[in-house]
């Protein structure tokens, strides 16, 4: 097994704005916290890509893999299996997207995104290559933002 050191400070990659975590405008920036360390498992038939699939863009935010695509699901399935075992809870996602949660000690939760993808100039077939991209989520992902509770209605003067 290898480890990945993700940085906790890098831009969201793939979240939602449900997962987003913006700062208020006189909040004073939070120091960065340590890289998350997450086991990225050696699977056969799946190699690492430092291009992300000639996508820039995610070179700067996400480490990538490569593989066919009639192997992703079962890459999928064992790097989701791998991240279980290291404590990390598949918390969420969409279609080619899971989000891994886990429990700081300090409080809080860390966050990372798995993103399945393609090559859309390709043509769609077993051989034909498909990623995974890894990236960190910053910021507590488990922090909810409360709304303001309204205020009471005012007493009817009889």
């Amino acid at each position: 097994m290898r480890t990945l050191f993700l940085s906790v400070a890098a831009v969201a990659l793939f979240a939602g704005p449900a997962l987003a975590q913006t700062a208020s405008p006189a909040a004073s920036p939070a120091p960065a916290p340590a890289p998350l360390q997450i086991e990225i498992p050696e699977l056969d038939r799946v190699t690492a890509d430092p291009t992300c699939g000639g996508r820039a863009y995610l070179v700067q935010q996400a480490t990538c893999v490569t593989t066919t695509q009639t192997n992703i699901g079962p890459a999928v399935d064992a790097y989701s299996a791998a991240f279980s075992q290291q404590g990390w809870l598949a918390a969420g996602g969409r279609e080619n997207l899971v989000v891994y949660v886990k429990r700081r000690e300090t409080g809080g939760c860390d966050g990372f995104q798995m993103m399945a993808f393609a090559d859309d100039a390709q043509t769609e077939g077993p051989d034909a290559p498909a990623w995974l991209a890894f990236a960190p989520i910053p910021g507590d992902v488990c922090a909810t933002t409360t709304p303001p509770t309204p205020a009471a209605p005012a007493a009817a003067n009889p």
